[in-house]
């Protein structure tokens, strides 16, 4: 059996196309990083719906094969999306627990962890709500919400990723990976700082002021170890998940904290990055804090 030094990307497969897209852009994300991914299908158990209420019964094998043959054509679909398949290694994990306790219980030793959601629809967002918001306040390690791919969307991989950037402990876990993400995809980087009038106790210009050394201190030291990474510095009085969606409008990738300091730039799982996710059609990285 292979022993991995180098932390997985974990992909909840479903079998439904928004999932297929995940993946996709998971094993992209596992060449581009040289990480192993680890594909899982978790099968969930059998509703109980009350006494006196027939059900048919809960064939776990046949749920189980199932779930093998979706697993082993989702690995052909990753090699599929990749560069240099026979060097993407790939696990697969038939689980009997629901989805997201899975994923959680796999994220303390993954790299990323990935799920697809279906369109800006209300069906499709009621299911992110249950599904990724739970990962992305439990998780241990950073969550990827993919949105199904539209037909006719344009190719973005030439394109930037946008980060928020307020200051707080999640912010300088996204900045981290933004530019790590920026730097293996070869783009620039897009960093957001916003201030609120709401929050302004001194001049416009002051905020404007204490705003950029804010994000200049949050970025110290990564333009140093990221010298092929070109960065355009966004600093405005706004409201932070307006901003970063018009800087994200023809950018590949977001990447935000799961929770913020609030008051400066309020990045809250709550709000900003609940907003975000809710509001675009590109990945999102949910940063998590090291532990």
């Amino acid at each position: 059996m292979t022993v991995h030094t180098v932390p997985p990307v974990v992909v909840g497969i479903d079998g439904s196309p928004a999932s297929l897209d995940a993946l996709r852009w998971a094993a992209r994300t596992a060449e581009r990083h040289r990480a192993p991914m680890h594909l899982v299908y978790g099968i969930g158990a059998p509703i109980d719906y009350g006494p006196g209420i027939s059900v048919i019964a809960f064939d776990n094998q046949a749920f189980r094969d199932d779930g093998e043959t979706l697993l082993a054509s989702a690995a052909k679909v990753a090699r599929a999306a990749v560069n240099r398949p026979d060097e993407l290694d790939i696990a697969t994990s038939v689980t009997d627990p629901a989805p997201t306790p899975v994923l959680l219980e796999r994220s303390h030793q993954a790299r990323l962890v990935v799920v697809g959601t279906r369109g800006l629809g209300a069906i499709g967002r009621g299911i992110l709500g249950s599904v990724s918001t739970s990962l992305a306040r439990h998780a241990h390690c950073p969550v990827v919400v993919v949105p199904e791919i539209e037909p006719g969307s344009p190719d973005r991989t030439q394109s930037p990723v946008v980060v928020g950037v307020d200051g707080s402990a999640c912010s300088t876990r996204a900045i981290d990976i933004a530019f790590d993400e920026a730097s293996a995809r070869g783009v620039g980087l897009i960093a957001v700082t916003t201030w609120s009038e709401f929050f302004r106790y001194e001049s416009r210009n002051e905020m404007q002021e204490q705003a950029s050394a804010l994000q200049s201190e949050s970025l110290a030291g990564h333009t140093e170890r990221y010298p092929d990474v070109q960065i355009t510095h966004v600093v405005a009085e706004d409201r932070p998940a307006r901003r970063i969606l018009r800087e994200a409008e023809n950018a590949q990738l977001i990447v935000v904290g799961s929770h913020g300091r609030g008051g400066f730039a309020g990045m809250t799982l709550g709000s900003v990055s609940q907003a975000v996710l809710h509001s675009t059609h590109i990945p999102v990285i949910i940063a998590r804090p090291q532990v």
